[in-house]
């Protein structure tokens, strides 16, 4: 692989996810047999229901003790396992080139979706991807193949363009593109309008795919550390702002916590997972962490 491409892919982090697993919550439509309950039914793995037998049907699986009772024939159902379609959806906005510390907010998300498309097919599940700005730039569909990391990899590379964000009507359209449900993991800064991007969750989780929000911010834009007379470079448009920050502190502090919360309060009431992660933290850890608590769920 080349150098360019493994830039996302931390022997450290890989060897820490690598021991957990990453399981869908909800029904999921797969290609495959595999660890993940199917909405389809079968004659596999665990009881699901009774149907009545018509010619032509397996006599094997007639249930003789309803049989007994009624003098009826029925077929015993089962629920299938499948494999997991899971969906990597990268914010590639111009906002995402912030930096403050050894990591940006997009290589940090990088990080963090390679290391799931490393675990994701070593489960033999499969993954796609879907970078976007305010439109969808990059639409990668979903493959089991162990050469599907490499492409991953090589789309995540191009790195975040110049465009700023519309996640909401990107959401939109990525509802009406995914036609199976699957496991759907967004990385963005969330810098856009939350209600908008709320219409959009809601548009996928209609759709009834099972969702993780990681909210991808940079130490500096949570602390807000800024002391001395302070250049703001304007991202997406934005003007350059020249400004004392000690008076901006605490109101640019509260604006932040409410547009989190709103994020917070939207995902849970469409019981989305919502996990901050900080740019400043160890991806490793923060996987791991995540993913050691969704299997407790």
């Amino acid at each position: 692989m080349q150098k360019s491409k493994s830039k996302y892919l931390d022997p450290q982090i890989l060897a820490r996810v690598g021991r957990l697993e990453l399981q869908a919550r909800h029904i999921v439509e797969g290609y495959l047999a595999g660890m993940h309950r199917s909405p389809f039914h079968g004659f596999a793995v665990e009881f699901a229901q009774h149907r009545e037998y018509v010619p032509g049907d397996d006599i094997k699986h007639i249930d003789w003790k309803v049989f007994a009772r009624n003098e009826r024939y029925y077929l015993k159902q089962y629920e299938q396992d499948t494999n997991l379609v899971c969906w990597l959806l990268v914010d590639a906005s111009e906002s995402m080139k912030y930096g403050s510390a050894r990591l940006t907010k997009y290589d940090f998300a990088c990080t963090v979706a390679a290391s799931l498309a490393y675990l994701i097919l070593q489960q033999s599940d499969s993954v796609g991807l879907a970078a976007f700005d305010a439109r969808v730039r990059k639409f990668l569909r979903p493959s089991g193949q162990p050469s599907q990391l490499n492409e991953v990899l090589a789309s995540l590379v191009e790195g975040p363009g110049p465009e700023s964000t519309r996640i909401g009507p990107v959401l939109h359209e990525l509802a009406e593109r995914i036609d199976r449900r699957g496991l759907l993991m967004l990385f963005s800064d969330l810098l856009d309008d939350p209600d908008e991007f709320l219409s959009g969750l809601k548009h996928l989780h209609y759709r009834r795919h099972d969702i993780v929000i990681f909210h991808v911010m940079d130490s500096a834009e949570l602390d807000f550390p800024f002391q001395d007379p302070t250049l703001f470079r304007g991202m997406e448009q934005l003007p350059d702002l020249m400004t004392d920050p000690r008076s901006l502190r605490e109101s640019y502090l509260e604006e932040l916590h409410k547009h989190q919360d709103r994020l917070q309060r939207g995902c849970r009431q469409q019981n989305i997972d919502y996990v901050l992660l900080r740019t400043d933290a160890d991806p490793g850890i923060a996987l791991s962490s995540y993913l050691a608590r969704r299997m407790k769920k």
